[in-house]
């Protein structure tokens, strides 16, 4: 073996990864939406998951691009956990289809034939096409004959490596199933591509270099080698996709070790299939059926076993923002008991009433950025929405009529909880506009903040008249904050630009605030339920109690 051979070897395997992202990225290019359409529309259940996702890394040949998109639509909440581990299962068959066209297409015949006229049409279909997915098609193509010289590289210098090395140390180094274990998952490691790495092992075994024992259990060992790039993804990685990934690597590391156990059968069952098919002679097409059918025993495994995986994973890597829009009270059972299920109602209202209040003032003040609140705002929504969800799902024909008002009560508590931290957003963006300003008009707005968040500082016990006094102080402190911005802007001191985004902020401002009061009203109103018997509460009480209609509804 001479450094000509390692240059060739070298230079065959960089061609074969550059091919790989040629495919990859053409394939997906070409293709559009509706892979995604396929992901996001098709997988309702984990097989038919499963099913998708065979299909769609055999197409576009790259289960990493397969894993990114499927994390996509989870952390979009288009898929669920479960969903989406049928998919990443599905990814691990497809992606045996690399070594199926390695073992049956180039090794089959003259490599030259297939690999330069598909060149030729791939870099034509490139130069020529006007569209940006006939472009795509064009690299997919150029990838694809790119794949096939890099093979028919691979395949010459591990020929010359083979001639360097005797029978009997070939023979050695097969039943070594530890040392070729550790083989493919370095090859994985290093190449960060488990396909390129199934491509050397079988060109290994074509050349005479490793047995068919020592070429399994170093597939097996390639397998493994990709747990290392979803345990690379996990830091800094979204909850969703640290989940996800462990469900990747939880599903290599169960197959790998239930193929190295059943291993000696699993080569049995090979070699019986093998002779069925008429591929006994063909140990690169023996490998890739080992591939496929210890993968296939994987999802076979895993797959009914999803759903206590998935309830597993979903109690680790908590966000902060899963933390608010997960109940901690509410639960279906209490449905048929509303006295219950009303005291429940109560804790989780209180619960978002406290995080609402955090919300606001971390948006009025502290180093928060808008799209922190938004997500934290989107959170409080979803809470939101599993309380209106839980309220009717309560019996009605087992609950009192003071009972039924007390749900009303809550029910509007929540939408103006809801309505509120959507406006939060607008709140930071009034405080950190505040640069634009500078005199009687910077004073106006910071007034009109400090006194939204004294407003935040009260406990509201059903105090109407309380609600009324700072409803009133804080509408006084709008009106002057917007007298002032508009004198400001008529006197050349303010861009017409900023004048709308302040006075937008000024509006969501006192609105924000304003639902919060009438959430808490609505709530502690609620928890007195002689009260509520007598004299339910309605939203026309609460907005002529706090007399909002001199004021627009704000969005």
């Amino acid at each position: 073996m001479d450094i000509n051979t390692i240059i060739q070897a070298l230079g065959g395997l960089s061609m074969f990864l550059l091919a790989m992202r040629l495919m990859t990225e053409g394939l997906t290019l070409f293709a559009g939406n509706r892979l995604k359409h396929l992901l996001g529309n098709w997988t309702s259940t984990p097989w038919r998951g499963v099913g998708v996702g065979i299909l769609v890394t055999g197409l576009v040949q790259s289960s990493s691009a397969v894993t990114v998109a499927t994390i996509g639509f989870v952390n979009a909440g288009i898929l669920s956990l479960r969903q989406a581990m049928g998919v990443i299962f599905g990814t691990n068959v497809g992606t045996t289809m690399t070594a199926w066209l390695v073992s049956l297409v180039g090794f089959g015949f003259k490599i030259e034939a297939l690999a330069l006229p598909i060149l030729v049409v791939g870099v034509g279909l490139r130069l020529l096409a006007s569209s940006t997915r006939w472009k795509g098609l064009g690299d997919a193509l150029t990838g694809f004959g790119l794949f096939f010289l890099g093979l028919d590289l691979l395949k010459e210098a591990f020929e010359g490596i083979a001639s360097s090395f005797s029978a009997n140390l070939g023979a050695g180094v097969s039943t070594n199933w530890a040392g070729m274990i550790l083989i493919g998952f370095v090859a994985t490691l290093l190449t960060q591509s488990s396909s390129a790495a199934i491509a050397i092992i079988l060109t290994a075994s074509a050349g005479g270099i490793i047995g068919f024992e020592g070429a399994a259990a170093a597939v097996i060992g390639a397998n493994l080698g990709t747990t290392s790039t979803a345990a690379l993804a996990t830091f800094k990685a979204t909850p969703a996709a640290k989940r996800l990934a462990l469900s990747h690597i939880g599903f290599n590391l169960i197959t790998g070790i239930v193929a190295l156990c059943l291993l000696p059968l699993m080569l049995g069952l090979v070699n019986l299939l093998g002779d069925a098919l008429d591929i006994e002679s063909t140990p690169t097409a023996l490998l890739a059926l080992f591939h496929t059918l210890f993968n296939l025993l994987g999802v076979i495994i895993m797959l009914p076993l999803a759903n206590r995986f998935a309830s597993l994973l979903e109690r680790l890597f908590h966000s902060a923002e899963e933390d608010i829009e997960r109940p901690h009270y509410l639960d279906a059972t209490l449905s048929g008991t509303p006295v219950l299920a009303v005291s429940a109602l109560k804790q989780e209202l209180l619960r978002l009433s406290d995080i609402l209040v955090n919300l606001l003032r971390d948006a009025l003040s502290g180093p928060h950025s808008i799209p922190e609140l938004k997500r934290r705002a989107e959170a409080i929504h979803t809470l939101g929405a599993a309380i209106a969800n839980f309220i009717t799902g309560i019996r009605p024909d087992a609950m009192e009529h003071s009972t039924a008002n007390e749900l009303a009560s809550a029910l509007y508590a929540a939408r103006y909880y809801q309505e509120s931290a959507q406006l939060a957003p607008g709140l930071r963006r009034l405080a950190q506009d505040q640069v634009l300003l500078s005199g009687a008009e910077k004073t106006a707005v910071s007034t009109l903040l400090q006194q939204a968040e004294r407003c935040l500082e009260p406990e509201l016990s059903g105090d109407h008249l309380q609600a009324r006094e700072l409803v009133e102080a804080l509408r006084n402190a709008h009106r002057d904050a917007r007298r002032q911005l508009l004198e400001a802007a008529v006197q050349g001191n303010l861009q017409v630009v900023d004048l709308d985004t302040l006075l937008e902020g000024l509006d969501f401002s006192r609105r924000a605030i304003e639902l919060r009061i009438k959430a808490g009203l609505l709530f502690h109103t609620s928890q007195n339920a002689e009260a509520v018997a007598i004299h339910p509460v309605s939203e026309a009480d609460l907005t002529k109690s706090l007399n909002t209609d001199q004021y627009p509804n704000l969005p």
